[in-house]
Formats: structure tokens, C-alpha cells, sequence
């Protein structure tokens, strides 16, 4: 320190000083060889998520014997960098087994004619694939892979065949690819809101029980009541698409002349509406035809 700082108060030479450094520089950053993804998707009324790096083939070979990437028979941490995780906002079951609301890591252990996929609690594994806990895996499943229609470039885990209670997980890579199942429990959670909103309430909303009608009317449950609930609804607050779920609730009940006149009211509402909602006058009019035909 020079004798002119010497002279000035410890915090002023202190501020003198800092100035007088170089400033400090960020670190480089640059893009990673294997990017980190995201994906998430809801399945009924459970969110997934699935966080992982994805490596790129770059002339290389995988899921072979020798390859250094994903060899056969040995375990694999799928994907690149930290540990691959799957999350569930809900417990779930997957391929037949129960798996509890959690995040896990996902591991496989591809081989020729089939892969075993495992679910463990381990989360900080990355490259340490041997070093989890066998007695720490929530699900072990064997799976059979599939060709790809085309060769992927990059490893990609997504979302496919998603039905309103069940998603498959597809992981793909050059020209193979493997499926697992999940399934949420969806009727249980929406019977239970039921039971809250409408059987527990002397006063349910329009809302409410056009919604549990439809629930029963699309998963073949009490049609009898599905409809009952339909005509409350309707009774206070006749909107065009809830019309046209009375009909269809009365042709399915094989009631052609009442879902022919429910139907006719849900067009008149259609066309009355602001603007005018053309395809809900079709679709009333294909189920109007469809009734007429049915009830000759």
C-alpha cells in the first residue's frame, strides 16, 4: 500500500484499493455437449416430470457390445451428465407396479432382445451407475425395444399414447427405442370431488354436476344418474353444450325420441349464440340422424 494510503481511514483505503483492482470477469460458458431437457406432461390428474441430458450419436455406436456409450447388458444411467429423474406429483402405477409420489432416478440395463428399466431413490449417481443401492429401487421392469421408423440423431425421452388415465414413457436413440407404462388413479380422485361437490352439497353449482355427468356418461357409469344430474344443470342454466350432453346421455340410454329433443334444443342454442357455433349444430345433427336411424 502506498504512504499516501497509509494516511487515509482503514475503510476509505480499503475502497481506494477495490477500485483500483482489475474487475472481476464472468466465466466463459458455452453450450454442453449434452443439453439438459425437460419434459413434463399430466397424466389424468397427476403431473409428470422428467429432467435429463441428452448425448448426440456424432458418428458413434450404441447399444452394442463394445460400444463405450450404452454397452449391452451393462447399466446405464440413460441419458448424460446428472442422473436422469422422473418425478410424480401422485403415487402412480407403473407397468403393474404401485410406485409412491416421489422423484427417482431412472437407470436401464439395455440388452438385445429386451431391457430392464429401474426406478431407484438415488438421485446423485450420474456416471456411478454401479454405486446405488439395489434395495433402494422402487420398480424394476423388463421391457422389449422396437426398431425406430427413422434414425435418432439425439437421445429423446418423451410422452406417447396419452390417454386421459395412462402415458407411455419412449425413450429412443439411433434406431432403437423402448416403452413404459403409466397409469394415475383418476377415478378414485374424481369420485371422491363428486361425493364433496354434489352428494356432500345440498346446493351443487351447474358446473359441477354437468361435469360429473359427462365423468359418467364417458367412463360407463350410471347412466341413470349421469342424466339426473344433466336435467339440474339444464334446469337452471341450458347452455348448447350441455344440451348436447343430455343427448347424448339419452341415446346411449337408447331414449331416441328425448335425445332427439335435446339435441334439437342444443342446435337452436348453437345457432343462437354469439357468434354461432356451427360445429356443435353438426354435431347435434349427426346424433339426431344417428337416433332417427337407431330408433326405427
Amino acid at each position: 500500500m502506498s504512504k499516501h494510503l497509509l494516511n487515509l481511514p482503514v475503510a476509505l483505503a480499503t475502497a481506494v484499493t477495490l477500485l483500483a483492482a482489475p474487475s472481476a470477469q464472468a466465466q466463459i460458458t458455452t453450450p454442453q455437449a449434452s443439453p439438459k431437457s425437460t419434459v413434463t406432461q399430466r397424466v389424468g390428474l397427476t403431473d409428470i416430470t422428467i429432467v435429463y441430458s441428452r448425448p448426440s450419436l456424432k458418428g458413434r455406436a450404441v447399444f452394442g457390445d463394445k460400444t463405450p456409450l450404452a454397452p449391452l447388458g451393462q447399466r446405464w444411467r440413460t441419458g448424460a451428465n446428472a442422473t436422469t429423474s422422473i418425478k410424480f406429483s401422485d403415487d402412480v402405477t407403473i407397468d403393474g407396479k404401485k410406485v409412491p409420489a416421489g422423484e427417482y432416478g431412472i437407470y436401464t440395463i439395455p440388452r438385445a432382445n429386451e431391457w430392464t428399466v429401474v426406478l431407484n431413490k438415488s438421485l446423485k449417481q450420474g456416471a456411478d451407475v454401479e454405486g446405488f443401492k439395489e434395495d433402494q429401487d422402487v420398480a424394476r421392469l423388463t421391457v422389449k425395444p422396437y426398431k425406430v421408423a427413422s434414425k435418432v440423431e439425439t437421445f429423446t425421452i418423451n410422452f406417447a399414447d396419452i390417454t386421459p388415465g395412462t402415458a407411455n414413457v419412449a425413450m429412443e436413440w439411433a434406431n432403437t427405442g423402448v416403452k413404459f407404462k403409466i397409469t394415475a388413479d383418476v377415478d378414485s380422485k374424481v369420485m371422491a370431488q363428486i361425493d364433496e361437490k354434489i352428494t356432500k352439497n345440498a346446493n351443487p353449482s351447474a358446473n359441477d354436476l354437468a361435469a360429473a355427468a359427462v365423468y359418467y356418461l364417458d367412463n360407463n357409469k350410471d347412466l341413470k344418474q349421469a342424466l339426473a344430474w344433466m336435467e339440474k344443470a339444464n334446469a337452471t342454466d341450458a347452455k348448447y353444450w350441455n344440451l348436447n350432453t343430455e343427448a347424448k346421455i339419452r341415446l346411449k340410454m337408447k331414449d331416441y325420441a328425448g335425445a332427439t329433443k335435446a339435441a334439437e334444443a342444443s342446435k337452436k342454442a348453437a345457432l343462437a349464440a354469439t357468434p354461432p357455433n356451427g360445429e356443435y349444430v353438426k354435431m347435434n345433427e349427426e346424433l339426431m340422424a344417428e337416433a332417427k336411424k337407431a330408433g326405427k
